[in-house]
């Protein structure tokens, strides 16, 4: 039982956590402990507290528990200073880093570690220093490009996909973010004139009113949860039990404002996972942007587009990362614990991210340096850069002439994990971009088998061997990978170089579902 002088407030036991911890625990973090049940509510009406003893408790359990489990599991070599865990998501996920979700990053303060001028115990002297130009050629969304441009490093990204090309490009550009603003604000009046005669709007909202009410009821916020973590609950049973009994309802109102779920074709990636009024909406907005002057502004906007189609998709909440198939009624949600719906206009979500962006946008603005970015469409393994950097009139160009290129800081795919074009399959229907999944080295597509493994190291020494022509004779070169078939010698023997070092890391926030111990490691290689 808990006693009043045990009982804090959300603020409070921020406040108390931040301490506690030593690093920043938000009002939003306690929210998530108590909304997934973690720790117990008490109080209603706006007056919510919980028990100190029960969150030092929850702590307690965690603390230290992972590393020890992990390096258990891992090995004793695994760095725990590595994992950042003293950095909250905000701090990882800083301004333009999420313009865009994106599987397989990194995050921003590894790639700090590795370029900027301090050493430890691990890293024992510096690798590079302000003015070097540094080569990403596995660039994805870009995090090395942005963080040298805080660093006052220049960066050349290369990318075989079009699209993560446009979303590097994207963070790194300059913008007259009035001009955004304005461009961005008209689309916005725009979607909502062409949305007043619409059913799916009022659709929408009487559903969220049924919704509300039947979720109120049998799925009350924290004791249901609660009593799931506490096992009184079977979800599956109960959560699919609710779900049927809520259809008659759902179907009812599709009947009232004659709303069509699916559209008459399937033949492309829009057509399956987009109901018909979402896709209305979407091409709207597109031809809007299509109209806008300014070419970084419809850049922008196109990215926030892109952004609010993926979270619009005709999917589950819990499905958004990994695609199963297409829902188009309401469901038992595994990741909000209540019934939840698909989405059938994109308006909400098209004006949260148009204001976050801007709100990035104008954050990394307060940091960037004078240095220069680029991210190059392109096949790394034989691209001429210093060509590239000439026909986009980069200031590069000239640069990389005379200094070369210091070193590498990069992530190169994962064999056989992620297919890097199907992520965004959604993005290329819509801008037309041509899809070159067969440059990918090591896609999911291709497995994991001895083939697959070859043909891997094959291209990623392909890739090394092509820059080392661009790059001065002492480079440094960074890799980050997790290497369960220990290719990455016979790659730096491929290409001519050693492992001079190896810095072990836990991985603690991953995309995927599996939460269980992972690492990866960082080869620092140099020229035999």
């Amino acid at each position: 039982m808990s006693t009043v002088n045990d009982l804090i407030s959300i603020k409070e036991a921020s406040s108390w956590a931040t301490s506690h911890l030593g690093k920043n625990v938000t009002t939003s973090n306690i929210a998530y402990l108590i909304q997934y049940g973690r720790i117990r509510k008490i109080g209603e009406n706006g007056s919510t507290q919980i028990s100190k003893k029960e969150l030092a408790g929850y702590y307690q359990s965690h603390k230290n528990q992972k590393a020890e489990t992990w390096k258990n599991q891992l090995g004793n070599d695994l760095n725990w200073s590595l994992s950042f865990d003293q950095h909250s998501e905000s701090e990882t996920t800083k301004h333009v880093h999420r313009l865009h979700p994106y599987k397989g990053k990194f995050i921003p303060q590894l790639v700090e570690y590795f370029l900027d001028d301090h050493t430890d115990g691990f890293k024992t002297e510096t690798y590079f220093q302000k003015e070097d130009i540094i080569l990403d050629p596995f660039s994805g969304s870009g995090t090395t490009m942005v963080q040298s441009n805080e660093l006052g490093m220049h960066c050349v990204g290369i990318d075989v996909s079009e699209f993560n090309t446009l979303i590097g490009n994207c963070k790194i550009s300059r913008y007259d973010l009035s001009n955004v603003r304005k461009e961005l604000t008209t689309i916005t009046h725009a979607l909502k004139d062409f949305l007043v005669n619409s059913h799916a709007i009022e659709f929408e909202e009487q559903l969220l009113k049924e919704l509300n009410i039947y979720n109120n009821k049998f799925f009350p916020v924290q004791d249901y949860k609660y009593q799931v973590r506490a096992g009184e609950i079977n979800p599956n049973i109960y959560g699919k039990e609710k779900e049927k009994e809520f259809l008659p309802i759902y179907e009812k109102l599709l009947g009232k404002y004659g709303i069509n779920l699916k559209q008459k074709d399937s033949k492309n990636f829009l057509d399956k996972w987009y109901s018909e009024h979402v896709r209305q909406e979407i091409e709207f907005v597109f031809s809007k942007i299509k109209q806008i002057p300014a070419l970084e502004a419809k850049k922008i906007a196109s990215i926030i587009l892109s952004r609010t189609i993926r979270s619009c998709r005709a999917t589950t909440h819990s499905d958004l990362a990994t695609l199963l198939e297409p829902v188009t009624t309401t469901y038992y949600c595994t990741k909000h614990f209540k019934i939840c719906k698909p989405l059938f206009s994109i308006l909400k979500w098209w004006e949260a991210y148009s204001k976050d962006t801007l709100q990035r946008l104008a954050a990394f603005d307060k940091l960037r340096t004078d240095s220069y970015q680029i991210c190059l469409n392109g096949d790394s393994r034989n691209i001429d850069i210093g060509r590239s950097l000439k026909n986009k009139k980069s200031p590069l160009a000239d640069l990389i002439n005379v200094q070369k290129i210091k070193g590498i800081f990069s992530s190169p795919p994962y064999v056989g994990l992620i297919d890097y074009h199907e992520q965004h399959a959604y993005a290329y229907d819509l801008f037309g971009f041509k899809r070159k999944d067969e440059l990918e080295i090591g896609p999911l597509f291709k497995g994991q088998g001895r083939e697959a493994r070859r043909s891997y190291i094959e291209g990623i020494s392909q890739v090394l061997n092509n820059s080392k022509k661009f790059m001065v004779e002492d480079f440094d070169i960074f890799l980050v990978a997790n290497d369960k078939y220990n290719m990455y010698p016979a790659i730096a023997e491929n290409s001519g170089m050693q492992i001079v070092k190896q810095f072990k890391r836990p991985v603690l926030n991953r995309t995927e579902k599996d939460k269980n111990a992972y690492s990866e490691t960082i080869f620092h290689l140099k020229k035999k």
